[in-house]
This record gives structure tokens, sequence and C-alpha cells, in this order.
């Protein structure tokens, strides 16, 4: 099987990367195009892909291509591709772009749209993948495959991509402000920065790491920690009190709804 990115970016990167980690196919089965000339030899240097000078070379023959540029470069990321698009899996990474979008700008494709998250640079990202009409079941395999590479990957309907994006697609950077303010909250509890930080990120690191493996649900694994009258149950009352609840709620529904506004 061979492989196309349409962009050398950080997200882009992740992919290729775990795809040869995973074996999911070889280095030299993968072809990489940029407009940066710098990102894309660099990727293609230290994987051992092959560089492309342009879109079109790089799509010539590949079996599936995966679209990995900023949501205002697709037009011409795909016009650049040309006819050769036509009876290839385009697998989509941009946010916003919806399926009929995509398949204007890249008619004969087979179209697959996903929502990954940053985590898929380190191998534990959270990716939801929707296809269109046209892909077929093992289109739709070949997707899983290829973003489970770099982490959990869910196949959903279209429509609940805007919700993905809310959750899981932002939710990284709703986590790294709850790591900043532990750590604030360390360093004013008379812990030094760089201590208050490590014990920040890995309280992080562990509680997730928890709650996955054990399978339980987050309110039972609370309700472990929490002892009646202790200090657990003291803070968190104030997070109660202050609402951060239903703030985290309503913070996915705003990046939902943004998701939204922007695929229009």
């Amino acid at each position: 099987m061979k492989i196309a990115s349409i962009g050398a970016g950080r997200m882009a990167s992740a992919l290729v990367r775990g795809l040869v980690q995973a074996e999911v196919c070889t280095a030299k089965d993968i072809f990489v195009a940029d407009p940066v000339a710098a990102a894309r030899d660099e990727l293609s240097a230290s994987l051992g892909a092959k560089a492309a000078e342009s879109n079109a070379e790089a799509v010539a023959d590949a079996d599936v291509v995966l679209l990995c540029v900023k949501p205002n470069d697709v037009p011409a990321a795909l016009a650049a591709c040309g006819p050769r698009l036509s009876g290839k899996l385009l697998l989509s990474i941009v946010t916003g772009w919806s399926i009929d979008a995509l398949r204007k700008h890249a008619s004969g494709a087979r179209v697959i749209r996903s929502m990954p998250n940053t985590p898929a640079q380190v191998g534990a990202g959270a990716t939801a993948y929707a296809g269109d009409a046209s892909a077929t079941p093992d289109d739709l395999a070949l997707a899983g495959r290829i973003l489970g590479a770099v982490g959990l990957a869910v196949a959903v309907p279209e429509k609940s991509l805007d919700a993905v994006t809310g959750l899981s697609g932002s939710g990284p950077a709703y986590v790294f402000l709850v790591m900043e303010a532990l750590s604030d909250g360390g360093v004013a509890a008379g812990l030094p920065r760089a201590l208050a930080t490590q014990l920040a990120v890995q309280t992080v690191l562990g509680a997730a790491k928890l709650a996955s493996e054990t399978g339980e649900h987050p309110a039972l694994l609370r309700e472990a920690v929490t002892s009646p009258g202790g200090t657990t149950a003291a803070a968190l009352g104030v997070l109660e009190a202050a609402a951060v609840r239903s703030a985290f709620a309503d913070a996915v529904n705003a990046a939902a709804d943004r998701a939204h506004e922007l695929g229009q």
C-alpha cells in the first residue's frame, strides 16, 4: 500500500511516523509533499520516505492520500493534485471541512473525514472518523488502521464530528489548563515551580491511566479518592462552588458550536 501525505506539519509527521512504527506500511511507500520544502525534506530524511516536488507527484501512485493542511489551504492543495485523485481514498484531518465540501474539490475520490488531536504526536491520540457514501467498508477499516497507528480511533456518523472536535479535538488544551492551574496551586502552597509542574503532570497522567486500565466510571474513581470530611472533599467543594463541572461542559459545547460555524 502506498500513501501520500499532503502536508508535512506536526500532525502529518505524527501520522506517517505512526504508520511506519505500527508496520501499516513501510517508509519507502510513503510520499510527502509540502510547499515548505524544508518541512518536507526534514520528514523525508528522518523517516526514509520519498519527498515529492508537487502534490500531483505525491499522489500519482498512492492508494491513500492523507490531507494534512490548514483549512484555508484545502482548495489549492487539492487543485494541485489534479485529476490524479480520482479513484483514490482521501483521508482528511482538516478541521471544519465537511465531506461534501471536500468532495467538491476532490472529484472522483472516496472521502473519509477525521478529527485527531495533538497527543497523536506521542502515539496517544484520540481520533474519530466518518466516511461518505462512496467509502467502502474496507476503506473505513483501512482508515481505522491508519488513524489507530497513533492512538484510539473510532468510527462515528459525520454529524458527530463537531461534538468530537469540542471534546477530544480541543480537549488537550483544557487538560493543559488544568495542569497549569494545579501547578499554580502547588506554588501558592509552597512548592517550587518545577516540582509543582512535575507533580501536576504526573497526577493527570496517572489519573488518566487508572481510568483507562480499570474501565471504571470517573465518578466512581473520584469517590474512591474522597473520604468524608477529608482534604479531597474540601477541595471538591471549592470546585463545585466555582461551577467547574458545568464550565467544562459549556467549554465542550462552545468548541463544538464553533466547529459547526467553521464548517458552514
